[in-house]
């Protein structure tokens, strides 16, 4: 009987232990060191996810220079309000939702104002060696998309993300994010087919 209770307690602590390491979050004990005052947390944080961040900005402004600008105003609007940041949600959703919204925001701007560069100099940079190798009418029928859709489109195809997990960050709910996805999607192939057709 002793036995038993002694091997169900094993057992017990075994599936205790497992949950505390399956439920361990990196990006929660970060953001904890940092709101206790330890910059180098941040600098982590930051490190960890600027890529992710980049190519989000990237696939929707279309221009690796203004993706990095916009990186930028991204973490600094996380750095000011990680305090804000509810630990019941993924620090990943979070961020990507911001920078979603931030470069939404930073394209619907530069839609009054001239570009600086031709979109074949943004190609050409080497910011992400997979856009250099990319087709030249895909990125062009992308900078006609509407910034929302190369948003959604971004976070599917180049972060690979769940449709839940887009809902999430682009603050929909599930049915609404592949709603979008496949509109984006419509579009998309109508402005690459249309380019197809040129001569």
């Amino acid at each position: 009987m002793a036995g038993a209770k002694r091997q169900n307690n094993s057992v017990v602590s075994a599936i205790v232990n497992s949950a505390k390491v399956e439920s361990f979050d990196e990006d929660r004990v970060l953001i904890d060191r940092f709101l206790s005052g330890e910059a180098e947390a941040f600098e982590r944080l930051y490190t960890r996810y600027y890529d992710k961040v980049f190519s989000v900005a990237r696939g929707v402004l279309m221009d690796a220079d203004e993706a990095a600008d916009a990186v930028q105003e991204i973490f600094t609007l996380v750095y000011k309000n990680l305090g804000r940041f509810d630990n019941r949600a993924r620090f990943s959703t979070w961020l990507f939702r911001i920078a979603v919204n931030r470069s939404i925001q930073q394209a619907r701007a530069n839609r009054h104002r001239s570009r600086q560069s031709p979109l074949n100099d943004a190609i050409t940079q080497e910011a992400d060696p997979v856009e250099v190798d990319s087709d030249p009418k895909v990125e062009a029928a992308l900078a006609e998309l509407s910034a929302s859709d190369r948003a959604i489109l971004s976070l599917f195809y180049w972060e690979e993300l769940s449709l839940n997990e887009i809902a999430e960050s682009m603050g929909c709910s599930p049915n609404a994010a592949k709603t979008r996805l496949y509109r984006a999607r419509e579009r998309f192939r109508e402005k690459y087919d249309a380019l197809e057709d040129r001569p």
